[in-house]
Order: structure tokens, then C-alpha cells, then sequence
């Protein structure tokens, strides 16, 4: 996980999707630990709070929960969860937007598949 500091995206919500990133990719696994915000303060020379601030966006989510007196541990079916929130990001942020744009070019749905078919064949 990077983090960079001269992004307008705040450290906690790079915190919290780099630990998204990393249970979606398999570096942990559902009910395996991920580090503790101590480490990850230490790690990304971060305070604890905004650490503690990333990962608890996970646990009220239901991506991550607390072990008392262990750690931190990922969600059974966090991945699920997780795959299911990007699709509607992905939604949201891509798609509608595409299809607004196409509708103003006067593009049909045909030629839209085509030209992301087309993408991908690259």
C-alpha cells in the first residue's frame, strides 16, 4: 500500500481502501489478522488516530472486527461485501457517466459495446 500526501484524498480513506485493496487481492484473507493501527502508523510514519480513522470506516462496514485483546481480523465474507461496493462505485462513478455522455453524442448502446469490447481486446 502507497500513500501519498499530496493527494487531495485524506490519509484515513487511503488507510481504509489500501486495506480494501489488499482483502480484495487476497494479502488477507477472510478471518486472517491485518495490522494493527500501531503498525500501520509506524509503517506509514502516520499518526495512530488517522490509522485508527481508516480502519474504522472497515469495521463499520462489517469489512474488519475486533478480536478483544488479539487484533483486528477480517470479515467472513468481506470480499463479497467489498466486490459489491466497487460494482456500485464502479456504477455510479463510471457507467452513468458514460452513458450520459453517449446519450449527449447521440451514441447508441450498440455502439458503446462495441467500443469497450474494443478496449478490451487490447
Amino acid at each position: 500500500m502507497k500513500l501519498n500526501f499530496d493527494d487531495e484524498k485524506p490519509v484515513f480513506l487511503q488507510i481504509a481502501e489500501g486495506m480494501e485493496d489488499a482483502i480484495l487481492t487476497g494479502v488477507f484473507q477472510e478471518e486472517s489478522q491485518i495490522p494493527s493501527t500501531t503498525e500501520l502508523s509506524v509503517t506509514y510514519k502516520i499518526n495512530p488516530a488517522t490509522a485508527l480513522k481508516g480502519i474504522n470506516l472497515l469495521v463499520d462496514a462489517g469489512i474488519v472486527y475486533k478480536k478483544r485483546g488479539v487484533g483486528m481480523f477480517v470479515t467472513e465474507g468481506a470480499v463479497r461485501k467489498l466486490r459489491q461496493k466497487r460494482k456500485d462505485q464502479f456504477y455510479e462513478n463510471f457507467v452513468s457517466r458514460l452513458v450520459e455522455e453517449a446519450k449527449k453524442l447521440e451514441i447508441t448502446d450498440v455502439e458503446i459495446i462495441s467500443m469497450i469490447e474494443r478496449g478490451f481486446s487490447k
